[in-house]
């Protein structure tokens, strides 16, 4: 059996990202960059305000700890209209969030620390504004450039975009964005036993999980997805399932189940019968039965059957598959050192296992969420984590620390 490392170091060499392509900035939310982003212009482009107040000249605030300051106001200024004025000593603009700083003016007073209390719609300027507050210049305006400057990187390629990103692309003004196509991927489960979520249980079926947990997962990584839905345990069935990928334009085609010893296990028979495997077992717990191979040219991944092991599977193997073909840099999960609360006991074999996370004077402590049966979701469903216990390790102690996968 290969070692975890060895086999996600085999897989991972078969793949390259994924094409090119420019779409519009609205279609982008959640695709990942295939070119820096460079700031067209300063952000802001203009000193504006940061305040509903009155722009004022700081100087003109200097007698105001001591005593009322009263300055004319000379002008109104909305957000999204260009000042004409410049202000003299002496004198003040109103003005709202946003809107761009008068010449003349470095400073804001906010509108609750004036004699000017009518805040309603509609209400015109005063005719002077009053104020005992001294403030220095600058206070309350965002100056031209303070967030980034005309030619800086602001986005890496490589970066899955999230929504905060979409809102300073749009800031940019950038309304086309070069990213990588999505991966398409091909999921089907198999097993007789497997009924619809719908379909009332009858002896010895059971509802189907997997093809949900799995979807959902590739949905997440912003994967495109062909549901092939689930094959019945003899060799028509899963050919059937498998020939449907043969004229798709597919990256990756994965399934649950099927790739064991069983007598009923027809999918690694089916795989080779018109590609081949490159190995099918590995030394880690859960999830030892897992294939990888070729069927037809096109890669496929055979995740075991139990749902925590399908699970951890697509974890420790898919995860980073899906992240390579969508050109993605900065989204392997990371791990983080926990402190176990109670004994651990492995079989040697490099294990994934369920637990929860607190912290306690700044430690994280670990404590496994029950039974680690393979079958066992309610505990993934539980879980925060995914401890690691290293390959060769069968006693884990109190207190002794371990890499764990957050969730």
């Amino acid at each position: 059996m290969l070692t975890v490392s060895e086999a996600r170091e085999r897989i991972l060499s078969r793949f390259q990202a994924t094409a090119k392509e420019t779409l519009a900035l609205i279609e982008c939310a959640n695709r990942v960059l295939a070119a820096d982003i460079v700031a067209p212009h300063d952000l802001p482009l203009f000193n504006n305000s940061s305040m509903d107040g009155f722009a004022i000249r700081a100087d003109d605030s200097a007698e105001a700890d001591a005593s009322s300051v009263t300055l004319s106001v000379v002008a109104d200024i909305p957000a999204g209209s260009a000042p004409n004025v410049t202000l003299a000593k002496g004198q003040a603009a109103r003005i709202m969030t946003g809107a761009q700083i008068p010449e003349g003016a470095d400073a804001v007073i906010p509108v609750e620390d004036t004699d000017f209390s009518s805040q309603a719609a509609g209400t015109l300027a005063p005719k002077t504004v009053s104020f005992t507050k001294h403030i220095k210049p600058g206070d309350n305006v965002r100056s031209r450039g303070i967030d980034l400057h005309e030619g800086d990187i602001v986005l890496h390629k490589g970066r899955r975009l999230k929504p905060q990103d979409m809102g300073l692309l749009a800031m940019l003004g950038i309304a086309n964005v070069e990213v990588h196509k999505k991966p398409r991927v091909a999921l089907f489960s198999s097993g007789d036993e497997l009924i619809d979520v719908d379909a009332p249980l009858t002896a010895g079926k059971i509802h189907d999980s997997n093809s949900y947990v799995m979807k959902a997962l590739l949905q997440n990584a912003g994967v495109d997805v062909m549901a092939l839905g689930v094959a019945k345990d003899n060799r028509e069935s899963v050919d059937a399932l498998l020939q449907k990928t043969v004229n798709e334009e597919l990256d990756l085609i994965i399934s649950s189940a099927g790739v064991s010893v069983g007598a009923f296990d027809f999918v690694k028979e089916a795989i080779e019968s018109q590609g081949r495997l490159d190995f099918w077992r590995v030394h880690m717990r859960p999830g030892k039965p897992l294939a990888f191979g070729e069927y037809q040219g096109k890669p496929f991944i055979g995740l075991p059957g139990n749902p925590v092991s399908a699970f951890v599977g697509f974890e420790v193997f898919v995860r980073p598959v899906l992240e390579k073909l969508s050109g993605q840099l900065d989204g392997s999960r990371h791990t983080v050192k926990v402190r176990c609360a109670e004994l651990i006991e492995s079989d040697g074999r490099e294990s994934y296992l369920r637990a929860t996370i607190r912290e306690e004077n700044g430690i994280q402590i670990a404590e496994l969420t029950g039974h680690q049966g393979s079958g066992n979701l309610l505990s993934l469903v539980q879980a925060g984590a995914l401890l690691i216990i290293p390959a060769g390790v069968k006693c884990v102690p109190v207190g002794q620390e371990v890499d764990a996968i957050l969730l």
